[in-house]
């Protein structure tokens, strides 16, 4: 069953494969880049009646250096039936592309990262066919992110972070520390990465805790106009100019350059509230500016 926390992971490996520098670290290996990596398919079904998906496929291609295949899966709870799904994994891709394969298990809390570090042998008696040990990313092997500056440079990790430490002692400082420093970001980066970190948090108590963070970290000092404040209301107000614009187009109705000029302009949150909600029912678009209209 794919989980929110599985569509975070592959989110997060496939676009930003940065976040495995814990893996690369303990191999003895340069920080990972992204244009070492390249997605490949994560369908590793053969001709029969079973499917079978591994969440992230990537392959390792370094100017200099081994290359290898990695396996990426998120895993919230033990599971042996995965431990077996993931020996085939293993077997598949070493055949299919010839290569080393190195399979990763992101997990949240500690008790299943221990069990996902393996190893799961293939035996008949005393004889062991095959083993599989996967490198596990969890709360273990995972830092904790201790420093906004560490945030903002290295995004992809803090995200990790905050994920599989969500279950912690220390959750509510990692999660607020996380929080603050991506605000340091240009607000688009910013909601994304918040996004990520929602998504991955899934279900846990952590999650709300992270949603209020998303609406109350935006500054120490709320009102006060600082930096942080400034560059992530100005991303708020541009998405929701952007949003009033779009209905009044899809409505086919007529925008003037004064119009557009004093959307996309405003910075006051809640007047583009008021006219984005008014903007599916207004009959021209100058009318969402007059006051005491029917629709206001």
């Amino acid at each position: 069953m794919v989980t929110a926390t599985h569509e975070a992971s592959h989110r997060l490996f496939q676009e930003h494969p940065e976040a495995l520098a814990p893996v690369f670290e303990a191999l003895g290996l340069p920080p990972p880049s992204k244009p070492d990596f390249r997605e490949l398919s994560p369908d590793t079904t053969e001709i029969r009646p079973v499917e079978r998906r591994a969440d992230t496929v990537l392959m390792f291609e370094p100017d200099m250096g081994e290359h290898f295949v990695l396996a990426v899966e998120a895993q919230t709870k033990k599971d042996p039936e995965k431990a077996r799904n993931w020996a085939y994994y293993v077997a598949y891709l070493r055949a299919k592309y010839d290569l080393p394969v190195l399979l990763v298990a992101v997990c949240r809390d500690s008790a299943t990262a221990a069990w996902a570090m393996g190893p799961f042998a293939c035996s008949v008696g005393p004889w062991t066919t095959q083993v599989t040990r996967p490198f596990v990313l969890g709360p273990q092997t995972v830092p904790e992110v201790t420093e906004e500056a560490e945030v903002a440079r290295r995004p992809a990790l803090a995200a990790l972070s905050a994920i599989v430490h969500s279950q912690g002692r220390r959750t509510a400082a990692i999660l607020e520390t996380v929080a603050r420093g991506l605000v340091a970001l240009e607000p688009d980066i910013t909601r994304y990465w918040f996004e990520v970190v929602e998504v991955g948090l899934e279900s846990t108590p952590a999650r709300e805790n992270w949603r209020k963070l998303m609406q109350d970290v935006v500054t120490h000092f709320p009102g006060h106009g600082t930096l942080f404040e400034e560059k992530y209301l100005e991303g708020k107000a541009e998405g929701e100019a952007k949003g009033i614009l779009r209905v009044l187009e899809v409505r086919g109705l007529a925008i003037s350059d004064d119009v557009r000029a004093r959307i996309t302009t405003c910075t006051d949150l809640d007047r583009l509230h008021d006219w984005l909600d008014r903007s599916g029912t207004v009959e021209r678009a100058e009318d969402l500016f007059v006051e005491g209209s029917p629709d206001s």
